[in-house]
């Protein structure tokens, strides 16, 4: 036992050095590899068929003809909207939509436009024929 009437030793204020951690327990073996995952199950959707070209180059001439063109765009989205039909029944491509869009714009615009080429002609046929008499 110590004597109370002696001073504590300095070590004797120091207080004990803290333990380390506890390691974590073992429960098997680490793996050396990630796991492997089994591969998808198949399904899902299938990839889209790609679009014909002359689709596109259909609509967008036939558009072309309505707006900046006339004849020859609407001339030519028929033409290539019919060709592209063609290729769609063959491959199974993608763009039917399209051609038939620039196959309807570009002949119906071009009605219209050879309607309004004979209102304009029988307008001046019958301004022409129309008698004048000044006095």
């Amino acid at each position: 036992m110590t004597d109370p009437n002696q001073p504590a030793s300095p070590a004797a204020n120091v207080p004990p050095a803290p333990t380390p951690p506890a390691a974590p327990p073992a429960y098997g073996a680490a793996p050396t590899a990630p796991p492997v995952y089994p591969a998808a199950a198949p399904g899902g959707y299938p990839p889209a068929p790609s679009t014909n070209t002359l689709a596109i180059v259909s609509l967008i001439s036939s558009l072309v003809g309505v707006f900046i063109i006339p004849v020859i765009g609407q001339i030519v989205g028929v033409i290539t909207g019919h060709i592209s039909l063609g290729q769609i029944k063959h491959t199974g491509e993608g763009g039917r939509g399209l051609a038939l869009a620039g196959v309807i714009v570009g002949w119906v615009s071009m009605g219209l436009w050879i309607i309004g080429i004979v209102l304009f002609v029988m307008f001046f046929i019958t301004l022409a024929s129309a008698s004048y008499t000044f006095t």
